[in-house]
């Protein structure tokens, strides 16, 4: 009865620390993912910077398979290559060893010693959690509920670990169970699959460190049984990650970066198994050195010897172990995307939403190109009509329909995973941008559909239209261009240019409607013609009101007034109230408008 208790205990304490651990990553991931973003970006083909990226960020979010899992999410993305994220991979592997050395503060004994007893669990674990539960409940921001979560996170990390010590308490009274325990020295092999198992089981090394480090408090486990374990451990998270890499239809580099991790992971394992099988066998540093007690001091640090020397070892191996993954993992045949920028969301994103959000913003960038050169082929057509163009405008069409489809799916989810406010309002910005972008491309299959009509009746606009509309179609394609330009370099100065622009383009479009309408009377243009031209004019003016609303979406996340009242916005400055506005729209009608006027 003694023994099942104890089992309860210690699954009640496990439970505790996995929630511990996921609470307190969330926290720190949340916290730096900018800066988390920042530095995936700078990642290069130095083997280096890989491994102490992977070692760093690992090292934040508390996890080495979510950092595995993101860096297959960034290839995926086309952020990383495949030798720069089996770098990462690497690095990923040392930085998980952290949790085993903040694991091992529950184990250090205060000894009358103010700052060791600050460190005792019974101390810590109070202190973090009472001040992480202020900061949630009592301060109201965004920054203290995230200092709250690491608090909290950290807190209940070690009452699970003051569990799973407490239960060993049980079991240290068994002679059956010190027995097993003591058996683990005697067979390496059984040591590994048991560490590979629990690992599987757990579905985090992290964990079955811990528990390692809690069964250490028995004294009944020596550095001969522990280090089996701990190489077993690290297997057996390769196979965790592996299923995450493999399962579903992940990219080709993703399931080679999963197979790299568990043949790294294993080679390290068989080379530090010989090495120190044959060291403990002709006694090397002594007897006592391979019998002496496995404290959680001695397994944090083991553990970060192999997994720093592994890295060291096989870091110089990288190109081979990236060929052999090649070689595994062949390249099948499929059709080829025609814009695989548009292929890069997926929910895998979401374990670091800072990362989500910034390759969100990149692939409707992108989006917002294809848009923007549909619609200038589609403006071209009416002029200039070419039938293969006009197939090519539909095949793209399609692209930006299916990403638009994809992209609403993704920021839906992503909403659910978003924590800090600026993440959250450019979300938002995106969710908006992306309809506008998509009927853009729509306003490219509408010219189609006119030049198709044009030549269906065989006829054209007149020499003068055709004149106008070169004037209109300059003037909506610079505000295209300047938009897509200050959605991709982020410009909110950039972006307050457009709204000049859009007005000329209103009163242009007014002042060829009227002098269309005109012709139309007097017959110097059919009647045919005539009626494309109006609604060429209409398109063109609804894709200028696009970029509007794009430009007042980005100038609002940053400024409350135009985020809370769009309209009021836009009624202010054209009622004349902003110098620099004024400036630009006279330039702008400087430069389209008089030229308009001086074709009459």
């Amino acid at each position: 009865m003694a023994i099942l208790s104890a089992i309860i205990q210690m699954l009640g304490g496990l439970a505790m620390f996995l929630y511990g651990i996921e609470v307190m990553g969330d926290g720190l991931k949340n916290s730096s993912g900018a800066a988390l973003k920042r530095v995936l970006e700078k990642v290069s083909g130095n083997l280096v910077t890989g491994v102490l990226t992977g070692t760093l960020v690992t090292a934040v979010i508390q996890s080495s398979t979510a950092t595995i899992v993101l860096a297959v999410a960034l290839i995926g993305a086309g952020v990383l290559t495949l030798k720069q994220a089996v770098a990462i991979v690497m690095g990923a592997n040392i930085g998980t060893t952290v949790t085993a050395w903040i694991t091992n503060l529950a184990f250090m004994e205060g000894g009358g010693n103010f700052f060791l007893w600050l460190f005792d669990t019974d101390t810590l674990a109070p202190i973090a959690l009472f001040l992480g539960i202020v900061l949630i409940m009592f301060v109201k921001s965004r920054k203290a509920k995230t200092v709250g979560d690491i608090s909290m996170g950290f807190g209940i990390l070690f009452i699970g670990l003051m569990n799973m010590t407490g239960a060993v308490k049980g079991f240290a009274n068994s002679p059956a169970f010190m027995e097993i325990l003591a058996s683990f020295s005697d067979k390496p092999v059984l040591g590994i699959l048991s560490g590979l198992v629990l690992t599987v089981i757990v579905q985090s090394s992290s964990a079955t460190v811990a528990m390692l480090q809690s069964l250490s408090a028995t004294g009944a486990m020596d550095f001969s049984g522990v280090y089996p374990i701990i190489m077993g451990i690290n297997i057996g998270t390769t196979l965790v990650t592996a299923f995450y890499c493999f399962v579903g239809k992940s990219h080709k580099d993703s399931r080679r970066t999963g197979l790299v991790h568990v043949v790294f992971n294993t080679i390290g394992t068989v080379i530090f198994m010989i090495i120190l099988s044959v060291m403990q066998h002709f006694q090397v540093f002594g007897a006592a050195f391979w019998h002496m007690e496995a404290s959680s001091t001695v397994i944090a640090i083991f553990q970060s010897l192999f997994n720093v020397f592994t890295c060291i070892l096989l870091l110089p191996f990288v190109n081979q172990l990236v060929k052999l993954s090649l070689f595994v993992v062949k390249d099948e045949p499929e059709k080829e995307h025609p814009h695989p920028e548009l292929l890069t969301l997926g929910s895998n994103l979401y374990i670091s939403p800072a990362i989500a959000v910034f390759e969100g913003t990149k692939a409707v960038a992108a989006m917002g190109e294809l848009a923007k050169t549909n619609f200038a082929k589609g403006c071209r057509l009416l002029t200039q009509y070419d039938e293969e163009t006009a197939k090519e405008i539909d095949a793209d069409e399609d692209c930006l329909d299916q990403f638009a489809d994809a992209a609403d799916n993704f920021f839906i989810g992503l909403s659910k995973n978003v924590e800090t406010e600026a993440d959250d309002r450019q979300l938002d910005m995106l969710m908006q941008t992306v309809p506008c972008f998509e009927r853009l491309g729509d306003y490219a299959v509408n010219m189609v559909e006119l030049a198709d009509r044009l030549q269906a009746e065989s006829t054209t606009f007149s020499e003068m239209a055709k004149h106008e509309m070169s004037v209109m179609y300059n003037a909506v394609n610079e505000i295209l261009n300047i938009t897509i330009e200050a959605f991709t370099r982020d410009d909110n100065e950039l972006a307050k240019a457009i709204e000049p622009l859009e007005e000329t383009i209103d009163d242009m479009v007014m002042l060829l409607r009227d002098r269309h309408t005109k012709r139309l009377k007097n017959g110097t243009c059919s009647i045919g013609s005539g009626l494309v031209f109006m609604e060429a004019l209409t398109y063109l003016e609804r894709a200028a009101d696009h970029c509007s609303s794009v430009a007042v979406m980005m100038l609002a996340r940053n400024n409350e007034s135009i985020l809370h009242n769009h309209h009021e916005y836009l009624r202010e400055i054209h009622a004349g109230n902003d110098v620099a506005y004024l400036s630009e729209r006279e330039r702008r009608r400087e430069q389209y408008i008089k030229p308009l006027k001086e074709m009459q």
